[in-house]
């Protein structure tokens, strides 16, 4: 996940180049060929979008260009972000969980001491020693489970709210670009 999010991060700082190509078709060349790209994949999201939408006329035409390739967008980046959260639950469900494990492991170590202490008639140290050292080992496990999985789950979520911020801010220059397109080609249809 994090190489996934290193990558998405240096694709993002494409995105300028993008802009100041030539035409569209050297912009995709400058977001590079990954077709796992969300800014490339966002950008043939609308373009087939504003095209489908020009082509002929369908149901989709009541809602307008604006409206449909909004839409377009707004699915492709909704895609985009759910690939990205792929695995976090995980790290979520590992980190929330593991602290119990570790717990249910205490329990079982002092439950393992009280027994040795019930067979030996004795509370001595050498009795209780093993149950209170399995437990003190359950703890420790669960909290080094929990602890790294919680702060990876956060960071990874930081990480993600400023790719899909990126995502929806790319998303909205795009739309006035192809808006701006469309005005000037009704006003040039017009004369």
């Amino acid at each position: 996940k994090a190489l996934d999010l290193r990558r998405y991060a240096k694709q993002s700082r494409q995105i300028e180049s993008f802009w100041h190509a030539a035409d569209f078709a050297d912009g995709l060349n400058k977001l590079g060929t990954d077709p796992a790209n969300p800014y490339r994949a966002l950008a043939l999201e609308g373009r087939e979008a504003a095209a489908h939408h020009n082509a002929q006329s369908q149901l989709h035409d009541s809602l307008g260009a604006s409206e449909w390739l909004t839409r377009a967008l707004r699915n492709s980046i909704d895609e985009s972000t759910a690939r990205l959260q792929s695995g976090l639950a995980i790290l979520a469900s590992v980190g929330s969980t593991a602290p119990f494990i570790g717990l249910f492991g205490t329990v079982w170590g002092i439950m393992t001491s009280f027994q040795a202490i019930g067979q030996m008639k004795s509370a001595s140290l050498a009795t209780v020693a093993p149950g209170i050292s399995e437990a003190l080992i359950a703890t420790a496990v669960g909290l080094a489970v929990a602890v790294p999985a919680t702060i990876a789950y956060n960071l990874f979520l930081g990480k993600l709210d400023s790719i899909e911020t990126r995502l929806i801010n790319f998303a909205g220059v795009f739309l006035n670009r192809v808006q701006r397109e469309v005005n000037a080609h009704r006003r040039g249809g017009d004369k």
